[in-house]
């Protein structure tokens, strides 16, 4: 059961700062730039830079999961995680992002620690919260390694096969993005309605990228493409960001089906505050090339 092992009975690898004895340090962001700061052990373990000009790169994959308040769950989504890329792929990293509220009891920081002294490849990103969705990706973006950088949810709504599906369609054909869109959805009438609307003025407001269903994950891109970006949205808006930068390079994107699962563990994030964020993003994005929140 991953967590549940000694950490000493791994050997020293050339993965980046994966089992070394490091001070643990967190990053306090200002827009391109990252101070460093000491922290807890609890709270961090990792120490990293944004955009150095000659990065180490080792894995040919790197997989962000994205776990805020995954919490338990995490455990069972990470183990099929690593059994599919060693399957598939061998030569790759793991970067869990639990990145948490002062005081919101949320247990995931602990566990992704847990699990990541567990397994020389895995790293942890844990660091107090200054954005939502957006801050917690970049901030996992910056701290991976590998030639293709590829990013999903890790509360199981995505299915993890999709990481090795959306992988083989990059290196298969050549193509520099590539992204799921949902043909079943369990999550609600709500949630539907929503993605339909959002989808519809996206493409009203954007047109040309015909891309569907912007939001989905896993989203899976090669370095040389997000070493391009400029990405700024901390928000719910970084997947619609990333898709509109995308359009502006003439990327080569393709998309593959996939299936949304229902969770019942904790409610949806996607609340009124976050629908109307989506909304007014995609109008400033469109009239002044930014995010507003």
């Amino acid at each position: 059961v991953i967590g549940s092992c000694d950490p000493s009975s791994f050997p020293q690898t050339n993965y980046f700062l994966s089992s070394y004895p490091i001070r643990l340090l967190t990053m306090v962001t200002t827009e391109k730039n990252y101070t460093s700061q000491a922290i807890p052990s609890t709270e961090a373990r990792f120490f990293f830079s944004q955009k150095p000009d000659k990065k180490e790169v080792t894995p040919k994959i790197s997989v962000v999961i994205l776990a805020y308040r995954s919490g338990e769950g995490i455990r069972n989504f990470i183990e099929s995680m690593i059994q599919s890329l060693e399957t598939n792929e061998p030569d790759w990293e793991i970067i869990l992002v639990a990145n948490h509220f002062v005081d919101d009891g949320d247990p995931t920081p602990r566990i992704v620690n847990e699990i990541a002294q567990c397994h020389p490849r895995i790293r942890t990103v844990t660091r107090i919260k200054e954005g939502m969705m957006g801050w917690d990706m970049k901030s996992g973006l910056e701290a991976a390694t590998g030639r293709i950088l590829a990013v999903i949810d890790g509360d199981g709504q995505m299915p993890f096969e999709n990481v090795i599906d959306v992988y083989r369609k990059l290196r298969d054909e050549d193509l520099d993005l590539v992204k799921t869109f949902r043909t079943q959805r369990s999550d609600g009438l709500y949630r539907k309605t929503i993605s339909v609307v959002y989808n519809i003025i996206f493409n009203i407001l954007f047109p040309g990228l015909k891309s569907r269903d912007i939001n989905s994950k896993p989203k899976i891109i090669t370095r040389e493409v997000y070493d391009r970006m400029n990405l700024k949205s901390n928000g719910w808006f970084i997947d619609a960001e990333i898709m509109i930068q995308a359009g502006k390079m003439n990327l080569k994107i393709g998309e593959i089906p996939t299936v949304f699962h229902r969770i019942d563990f904790r409610p949806s994030f996607i609340k009124f505050r976050s629908v109307w964020e989506f909304f007014v993003n995609l109008l400033w994005y469109r009239f002044f090339n930014r995010p507003m929140i």
